[in-house]
């Protein structure tokens, strides 16, 4: 995961499938940082919204100025369509 973490651009991301359910774990570089069992909107790659996710997992950044990797678990079906979320209203 520490490639994830140093990535330019927020371009790795991590999938993984089990049964129906998807985990993707994604580079999050915002505040505030969402915390483990928050439901967050799970967004496409247009930012248009798929539906709600679950955080599951934070990685904190290992410097200040670094970069968060948040896991969340939505349908296994929209593993290779989600890219972002969006925490609160």
């Amino acid at each position: 995961m520490a490639c994830a973490m140093t990535c330019p651009g927020l371009a790795i991301f991590l999938l993984r499938a089990e049964g129906d359910r998807g985990y993707i774990t994604l580079p999050y570089e915002f505040l505030p940082t969402p915390v483990v069992g928050q439901q967050v909107t799970a967004l496409n790659r247009e930012g248009r919204p798929l539906g709600e996710g679950k955080v599951m997992r934070i990685l904190p950044p290992k410097r200040n100025d670094g970069t968060a990797l948040v896991t969340i678990e939505v349908p296994e079906k929209w593993l290779l369509e989600a890219r972002a979320i969006k925490v609160g209203e």
